[in-house]
């Protein structure tokens, strides 16, 4: 990230959300984002995965200037790239929840077994038992574990995730830390994470901190 800037236009005032981001995430790296309620931390992770664009500065993505992509190119990128755990889950509601860990590797063409890798996932997050229930009929802390194990589906080489802990009880929560620092060490997939939980922080390999749109420490 190179100069990253990003601000919105309201009907009385210009509001500068980030103000100037610049540094580096390693291959295989484990990053923590952290800071105050409306530092620009959801904002750079939407950034990140090219959700959204920048008003100034670059994202370079093993070499590629992420920021000039058109939508569907950004796309192809992010199911060949990129995992996303949104704060909100974002689950289809139409589909059930081993439908919604599927759909990720049938948007990509994937090759093999899909439908046992879903089962495997929804296994390790503790939900095989409810793969047949739609998202209205699960809680929030499942809703959130079958958006993780949506996420890990197609094995992607990094993995953005806003919270992912932040609706789960502590004994989940312990548990989707484990799986996200076995899928970092056992798979090197890079791992940018915004939290707010010090259980989690504290395992990262890194600690970025902003506050008011800004990089305070690294």
């Amino acid at each position: 990230m190179s100069g990253l800037t990003k601000s919105i236009q309201t009907a009385t005032h210009k509001v500068d959300i980030l103000r100037g981001i610049d540094f580096d995430i390693e291959r295989g790296e484990f990053v923590a984002i952290m800071g105050p309620s409306g530092s620009g931390k959801s904002t750079l992770l939407g950034l990140l995965a090219g959700l959204d664009n920048p008003t100034t500065g670059k994202i370079i993505l093993d070499g590629e200037d992420i920021t000039g992509l058109s939508e569907d190119q950004m796309a192809q990128l992010r199911g060949r790239k990129i995992g996303f755990v949104f704060q909100s889950y974002h689950l289809l509601p139409t589909l059930t929840a081993e439908e919604n860990v599927l759909l990720p590797f049938e948007l990509t063409g994937g090759n093999g077994n899909g439908r046992a890798r879903a089962r495997e996932l929804l296994e390790s997050v503790g939900l095989i038992e409810r793969r047949d229930h739609y998202p209205v009929q699960l809680s929030g802390g499942e809703q959130q574990r079958v958006a993780l194990a949506r996420a890990f589906m197609v094995r992607p080489p990094i993995l953005l995730a806003d919270e992912p802990t932040g609706n789960l009880d502590s004994h989940n929560g312990q548990h989707i830390l484990e799986l996200l620092i076995s899928l970092n060490q056992r798979e090197g997939t890079t791992l940018v994470l915004v939290t707010h939980d010090p259980a989690l922080s504290a395992r990262a390999s890194r600690r970025i901190v902003l506050r008011d749109g800004l990089v305070v420490s690294e």
